[in-house]
């Protein structure tokens, strides 16, 4: 569902994902880092539930907007 899905705030390089698909996650737990303008974001879950997809990879430039993981 789109409310799972968490997006990209800015553009940026992502440094960490720290969830793997199958985890259960909880609305705010740190799931990914990304880097924007030389500082890194921490990227918080949006709901509670289980990790569906990963889009990305530690190291792929993304531009605001883009679907980083999904949570079901």
């Amino acid at each position: 569902s789109a409310a799972g899905t968490l997006k990209s705030p800015l553009p940026g390089i992502v440094v960490a994902i720290n969830v793997n698909v199958g985890d259960v996650v909880k609305k705010g737990q740190q799931v990914a880092i990304l880097e924007a303008m030389k500082m890194e974001n921490v990227l918080q879950a949006p709901v509670d539930g289980t990790v569906q997809s990963i889009s990305v990879n530690p190291g792929d430039s993304v531009l605001e907007g883009v679907a980083i993981l999904a949570i079901g």
